[in-house]
């Protein structure tokens, strides 16, 4: 069955399904065999697997061919993924890490608390480990769950340096079931990451293979008449931004993994009949938000970050990198797919569940991909109450661009506007010019929202440095909602996981209130691909002080259009309800364009950590801070 892009998108590049037995060829140094973690048997098609207290990981090069060009990868063990590592809670595990490089390296345990000394971000926690050097790990677990470890140097995670991590409760586990498969998702490009990384300094928008045509113009002149099309293309034109731009790569560079194997090399994963299984994702992509389902197939959450969360039975979740989530399948037929699409739509990963080798079922075309709105622009203020009816970018036709409130042309270039819509030069507009948009409200239900509207941008507290080059845009009106599954996810017809739906079994760790509270708003500039907290940049930025013992809260709010998966090191992360009550604990949070989320931390963890968003070049590109905890 042939799988192509929309139809709209034919010209363009096709979506690379990689080989059918595409992967490492060899390792350019000797494979260095564990002396004391035993290897488990490794089916074919999956990464190898490693359990014990002990542990001897290599870091080399290795050729790889993916896509019919042999390139080097940065490899752990000689494989992609790396081993998979089996660890039992209450363990004191050691690991030593031997670097084959010519280049430094370090592992970072991700969502696994530790003492700082171990945690592998070199320049915060430790110096890193120098070519031919090892560097030896040793910590006590004090976890379960499904967990993953990668590089924190350079760009090697984006070059095959990730692995997962499977931890067993100490007790009896209460997630039970007959059989389990691990799903490490990732992302592969056979250009150098650092070429990569230049483009989109030079061209935020580079690999974007979604925007507009005149295919897409035609087809909305169609539905919403001539000037409300031609309006709409000159108000994104006059913003600078685009309403496609949903993720930095595409399929155009990117081809999709899972479990180290490309689409057309179909990875499989067995079940017998009758069996309850267990699937633990991961998302170790570079840059990739995945959205996941299994067509026929209802998928039990039980698990979020590896914490046990009340099941809740949906038909596709996303999760971005970093995230994990582990669900329960109950199969009844012989054969599914594993279908986790990219959120632009340009590509996907996939294998296959099965009762036996060599089947497998028809794998879905890609949805169609759909636009940014206004929510996703300017949050509250694109809908809530009657300002819901704006919905969409193309009901907002016949408004000005100069009639956003804030907005500095002559300080700021690009498209830097605050977000909010200045709601009294909207009372004398002819609403006529503007389809769907509040055509029935009338003088005095403008007003009231107008105050309602005020009042709440008042409690949004921009920094100063937040007014310069680095930040194209601001968001007045951030919306707190948990429930939004996101853009391409909304009224799919399928259930799709939300926050919302996530409640970790046992309530907080912490029974406390926050002591004191700090915002942090994610900035950024798509012409400068600049990324960046509070319109700073890492290495413009000071340290953020959280004192030893103490609950703080901690508000992020998203001036961007893009979602950012934000990993704080060292400490969880429980986040609240828009009401203030406890709603889950995360390692890895994705906060949603224009939206604003807030949860609670206890600081027990003494050392220096990292905080950053996990897509790999918005950290590298400054969305990135250390935490000093004293």
């Amino acid at each position: 069955m042939k799988h192509a892009l929309h139809s709209a998108n034919l010209p363009r590049r096709k979506f690379v399904k990689g080989l059918v037995a595409g992967g490492v060829i060899v390792g350019l140094y000797p494979l260095l065999q564990p002396a004391r973690a035993g290897s488990l048997n490794t089916p074919p098609n999956k990464a190898p697997v490693l359990s014990g207290t002990e542990f001897d990981l290599v870091v080399a090069e290795s050729q790889v061919n993916f896509t019919g060009k042999i390139r080097l990868a940065t490899t752990i063990n000689g494989s992609i993924p790396a081993p998979t590592l089996h660890m039992r809670e209450g363990d004191t595990v050691t690991i030593r890490v031997t670097n084959h490089l010519k280049e430094h390296t370090s592992i970072h345990w991700h969502g696994i608390i530790l003492p700082y000394q171990m945690d592998g971000v070199p320049g915060i926690s430790f110096a890193g480990i120098a070519p031919g050097e090892t560097f030896t790990y040793q910590f006590k677990v004090e976890q379960s769950g499904t967990y993953w470890y990668h590089s924190h140097s350079g760009m090697q995670e984006m070059t095959g340096m990730y692995g997962a991590i499977v931890i067993e409760p100490a007790a009896e586990d209460s997630i039970q079931a007959d059989r389990e498969h691990v799903i490490l998702l990732s992302d592969w490009t056979d250009e150098n990451p650092a070429q990569v990384f230049a483009k989109l300094k030079t061209q935020g928008d580079y690999y974007n293979f979604n925007q507009p045509t005149v295919f897409d113009f035609f087809q909305d002149a169609s539905e919403n008449g001539l000037q409300a099309a031609v309006q709409s293309r000159q108000m994104w034109n006059r913003m600078r931004m685009s309403p496609s731009d949903l993720a930095d790569l595409s399929a155009q560079t990117l081809t999709y993994l899972m479990n180290g194997t490309t689409p057309a090399g179909n990875w499989t994963g067995l079940f017998k009949p009758g069996e309850r299984v267990r699937l633990r994702f991961i998302n170790g992509a570079s840059n990739s938000f995945y959205d996941v389902r299994i067509p026929g197939l209802a998928l039990t959450v039980v698990q979020a970050d590896g914490i046990n969360v009340e099941p809740v039975t949906v038909d596709e979740f996303r999760f971005g990198p970093g995230e994990t989530y582990d669900v329960i399948v109950e199969p009844s037929a012989d054969t599914y797919t594993l279908f986790a699409q990219s959120m632009d739509r340009t590509g996907y990963a996939r294998g296959t569940l099965t009762t036996q080798a060599g089947l497998n079922t028809d794998v879905p075309t890609l949805d169609k991909p759909e636009s940014l709105t206004m929510t996703d622009m300017m949050g509250a203020m694109g809908s809530t109450g009657n300002v819901g009816a704006m919905g969409n970018m193309e009901q907002m036709n016949g408004m000005e661009h100069g009639s956003m409130s804030g907005m500095d042309h002559s300080s700021m270039p690009g498209m830097q506007h605050s977000g909010m819509v200045d709601m009294g030069k909207m009372t004398g507009m002819d609403h006529s010019s503007m389809p769907g948009m509040m055509t029935n409200m009338d003088h005095s239900a403008m007003s009231n929202m107008t105050s309602k509207l005020a009042t709440a941008s008042e409690q949004v507290r921009h920094a100063k440095t937040e007014y310069g080059p680095s930040v194209d845009m601001r968001v007045d009106m951030p919306r707190t909602n948990l429930d939004d599954p996101g853009v391409g996810l909304r009224n799919n017809g399928r259930r799709v996981l939300t926050l919302a739906d996530l409640k970790t079994l046992g309530g907080p760790m912490d029974p406390r209130t926050a002591e004191r509270e700090i915002e942090l708003h994610l900035t950024g500039n798509m012409e400068r691909y600049t990324w960046s907290l509070d319109g700073l940049e890492f290495g413009s930025s000071t340290p953020i002080h959280f004192n030893y013992g103490e609950r703080v809260r901690i508000i992020l709010h998203n001036d961007t259009m893009m979602t950012h998966p934000m990993h704080l090191h060292g400490m969880w992360s429980e986040v609240e309800n828009p009401d203030g009550s406890f709603q889950v604990r995360r390692h890895t949070i994705p906060v949603q364009p224009a939206q604003r989320i807030s949860f609670l931390v206890t600081v027990d963890a003494r050392g220096r950590w990292a905080w950053h968003c996990h897509l790999m070049f918005h950290m590298d590109a400054g969305m990135f801070r250390e935490v000093v905890v004293s």
